[in-house]
């Protein structure tokens, strides 16, 4: 009888309805076929809002449309190449590298014990392969083992700590196996990160950074801190910077942490003792929480370049800094010679952590039970490798001379090759496993970029994917003072391939 009070209720019940849909409650509704179905509980505007922040240029859009590129050759679609030749990532096996063969012996007879039985192994490896065996749950890689890691093969990387430092103590309660470094510089920020508004946390990244740190800072809901490294002085780190970029931060949130990677991914410089003196000082007057990224360690080419543990130098500074400076450092078992990406074996070692806090790590990293028990024997063969008088010392020494000395070569020939293509400058690879020149790009292909809403290195790095099947990662993903253009090569060895696609995308 009073049909304007029925539209109004009617407007009021789908009104109701919207809010219901926003707040993401699920929704009934009735299908073709008179079936009820409901929305999906979890939304593009239900789930966390800080995963969507999260990206990770080394498996970004450009990957993705190199997968896609790799599926249509497969199916017949021609191209003017055939084969997509996939420089985005420092997967070292994958583009060829072999395995060290004692690593392999060893990892074959804990994965399947019965060839203890056989003679076609070298003793030292079987000898290897009991010992892991014998500190495994049942015998076996298949168990669980201790959150912090097994506690031989903790022994075991404190040794090398201590050998690698020239003496430094290391105690292996301060030492934990990790699923490669990214696990443990994870859940160091997760320690680290707390605070709103102005008093949330800050952290210091080098720019160029991998990208793994602005991904784990926008999902953890953190404060990126960017400090440039200096391009003109081989990416070299300067103090003055370090304290402009803090200065600045501090206006709008709280730093706690200062991440440095030595030697440097993307950028392959190798910073100096003084370089780290000087860090170590910043850090201990500014009360920062020092990350040292050193995974690459072995990978040092350049003349007059040596690495150096932050670890070493803050006991050669003396206890002002060794006995307060805190600081975690990182190593993996995916680079150096080593290469094995796969197999997710890593370790951190804390210094100077508060022991309450020590005790939160502990029960944080129990949370994921243990990291895999095939990657932590691996890193024990790395951190224990064959000795003098071993059967597999000399051809270990062999091949790990060999893969190191190749690299060398590789990195070398990285810069020559690319400083001879007009328009890319490159500086010099001191270290790890990659090149970032920077690219002179035409006015005209910058705009172009911008039209499309991509980065001017987005887009010259897609264009050279879809013409010559070589897949880069643009230096917009990994950071770049504004109005440079760069890109990160990941596997010199390719580089016969890239010279023609260099200069046919020039002028592009």
């Amino acid at each position: 009888s009073k049909p304007w009070l029925t539209f109004f209720c009617c407007q009021l019940i789908a009104l109701s309805g919207v809010s219901e849909r926003r707040r993401g409650l699920a929704q009934e509704k009735m299908t073709e076929n008179g079936v009820f179905s409901r929305d999906k509980v979890l939304t593009i505007d239900t789930m966390n809002p800080t995963v969507k922040n999260v990206e990770y240029a080394v498996r970004g859009p450009i990957v993705q449309r190199a997968i896609q590129i790799e599926k249509e050759l497969r199916e017949g679609v021609k191209k003017p190449f055939t084969e997509v030749i996939k420089a985005n990532i420092g997967d070292a096996h994958a583009m060829g590298q072999q395995p060290i063969t004692f690593f392999r012996q060893v990892l074959a007879l804990c994965s399947y014990p019965e060839l203890l039985n056989e003679n076609m192994f070298p003793e030292d490896a079987k000898n290897r392969a009991r010992r892991i065996l014998q500190a495994c749950g049942g015998g076996s890689v298949g168990a669980y083992s201790a959150s912090q890691g097994i506690d031989c093969v903790r022994q075991d990387v404190a040794r090398y700590i201590e050998r690698r430092d020239g003496g430094v103590p290391c105690d292996p309660d301060n030492v934990y196996l990790t699923t490669g470094a990214s696990d443990g510089i994870v859940t160091m920020l997760k320690l680290l990160v707390c605070g709103e508004g102005a008093s949330r946390t800050g952290v210091m990244i080098s720019i160029p950074q991998y990208p793994l740190y602005s991904a784990a800072l926008a999902e953890l809901g953190a404060v990126q801190v960017n400090y440039y490294l200096n391009e003109e002085k081989c990416w070299s780190m300067d103090l003055s910077e370090l304290e402009r970029s803090l200065a600045e931060a501090r206006k709008h949130c709280n730093p706690k942490a200062l991440c440095i990677i030595n030697p440097g991914n993307p950028t392959g410089q190798v910073q100096s003792r003084q370089c780290i003196e000087d860090v170590i000082r910043f850090a201990a007057k500014e009360r920062l929480f020092l990350m040292a990224d050193e995974v690459y360690q072995d990978n040092v080419y350049a003349e007059g370049c040596q690495f150096h543990s932050f670890k070493k130098v803050l006991f050669e500074l003396g206890p002002e800094y060794s006995d307060n400076v805190e600081l975690a450092s990182f190593h993996s078992t995916s680079k150096c010679y080593m290469g094995e990406c796969g197999f997710r074996g890593g370790y951190m070692e804390v210094i100077n952590m508060d022991p309450e806090v020590q005790a939160q790590l502990s029960k944080l990293v129990s949370v994921r039970l243990c990291p895999p028990v095939p990657g932590q024997a691996l890193m024990d063969l790395v951190v224990n490798s064959p000795q003098p008088g071993e059967p597999s010392h000399t051809t270990f020494m062999k091949e790990r001379t060999a893969t190191l000395s190749l690299l060398a070569e590789k990195a070398k020939l990285t810069e020559q090759i690319l400083n001879t293509v007009p328009g890319i400058t490159c500086n010099p690879v001191q270290g790890a496993m990659y090149s970032f020149p920077n690219i002179s790009l035409p006015e005209k292909s910058i705009k172009e970029a911008k039209a499309l809403g991509q980065a001017p290195d987005m887009f010259y790095c897609m264009k050279l994917l879809e013409e010559t099947g070589i897949c880069l990662v643009p230096g917009s993903g990994f950071g770049q003072k504004d109005g440079t253009y760069h890109f990160r090569s990941g596997h010199p060895s390719l580089l016969k391939h890239f010279i023609t696609a260099f200069h046919i995308l020039r002028w592009v």
